[in-house]
């Protein structure tokens, strides 16, 4: 069993940034990623990383934002830059057990999810 439990959402304005931080705790993990949902919306794949440091990003993630993670630490990070009203979401962490070779997974191949932080962008 994974739990996983996500931090450093919050308000900021147009053009900032954030770092959201994703603590997995009970086992390693394999595949971590991070997604984002409004209400009423599907909830969309923001970007994701293999165990191995693979990684791969939504049209609207590339360039902007940034995956990281330490498997040490069994930790990942979103680093958010020119943030947009558009951004605004709840983002949820999301993570494997198994460990799959390409970064490119659905979000049903995800078993694990944190509870979600809310990051807000105001114009």
């Amino acid at each position: 069993q994974v739990h996983l439990v996500e931090s450093g959402g919050g308000l900021v304005q147009e053009g900032g940034s954030l770092r959201l931080s994703c603590v997995a705790s009970g086992s390693s993990v394999g595949h971590m990623a991070w997604f984002r949902q409004v209400p009423g919306k599907e909830r969309d794949l923001v970007a994701q990383m293999t165990s191995g440091g693979l990684t791969d990003y939504s049209d609207f993630a590339e360039g902007r934002f940034t995956i990281s993670r330490d498997n040490a630490k069994n930790t990942a990070w979103l680093q958010m830059n020119n943030l947009k009203p558009e951004d605004t979401a709840v983002y949820y962490c999301a993570a494997t057990l198994r460990r799959f070779p390409s970064p490119r997974l659905t979000s049903r191949s995800y078993g694990y999810w944190g509870q979600g932080t809310q990051v807000t962008v105001s114009s």
